[in-house]
């Protein structure tokens, strides 16, 4: 059973998703709290394996607490809102959320990526990457750099880069750039061992802003 705790000032939506989510036989909402400050008290208090955290709140914003939750405790956070700004989503991710959804998605989507987050797998919902894609190619028309230092990185390894945050996977960048899946994970591996990060998502987010989580 998925321990759930819904973080939302919006009692409408906290009642009306803790309903629904408590309709899947492997999800269980525990709790409901108004704000990022509630969140944290409540996982230092109680086991939570996903809280489902808002970004607009009162007291403590949903991305100031995302960072504290996953400094001081074991649970982890998917972002859940209805905005998807930029500044909010880099800074979201940096502060260790396992991952940010739309609230309009279908709930059998919400109650997947809860699934998803709680196994440690990071998701991003395709139209907030395709945010992130669509800034790239906007800097490359621009004839813009990359938002990053490239000089500690081999040209084969900024390919890497450019290829992640175009949202290409490893068998895609591997026919794109002629080498194997392995060697594509070998170089992904030096990436995240170079720059600090911890996964690829996080390796596009960088390329694409040159911001890198604590």
């Amino acid at each position: 059973m998925i321990r759930i705790l819904i973080a939302d000032d919006n009692v409408f939506i906290t009642g009306g998703m803790a309903i629904v989510l408590n309709s899947y036989d492997d999800i269980e909402v525990v709790g409901t709290v108004a704000n990022g400050q509630e969140a944290l008290d409540y996982c230092l208090k109680t086991p939570i394996d996903v809280v489902l955290m808002d970004v607009r709140m009162p007291i403590m914003d949903g991305v100031a607490a995302t960072q504290k939750i996953v400094q001081q405790t074991q649970t982890k956070v998917l972002i859940l809102t209805t905005f998807d700004d930029d500044d909010y989503i880099s800074e979201a991710l940096e502060n260790g959320a396992k991952g940010y959804l739309l609230k309009n998605n279908d709930p059998d989507v919400i109650a997947q990526t809860i699934r998803s987050v709680a196994l440690n797998q990071h998701v991003l919902q395709e139209t907030i990457f395709e945010k992130f894609r669509l800034q790239l190619k906007t800097n490359q028309n621009e004839a813009l750099s990359p938002m990053i230092d490239l000089s500690p990185f081999t040209t084969r390894e900024v390919d890497i880069m450019a290829s992640i945050a175009k949202g290409l996977s490893n068998k895609e960048i591997g026919k794109v750039l002629f080498i194997s899946d392995g060697t594509v994970a070998n170089y992904i591996s030096t990436i995240l061992s170079k720059t600090g990060l911890a996964h690829r998502t996080q390796i596009a987010i960088y390329f694409l802003t040159g911001k890198i989580g604590e």
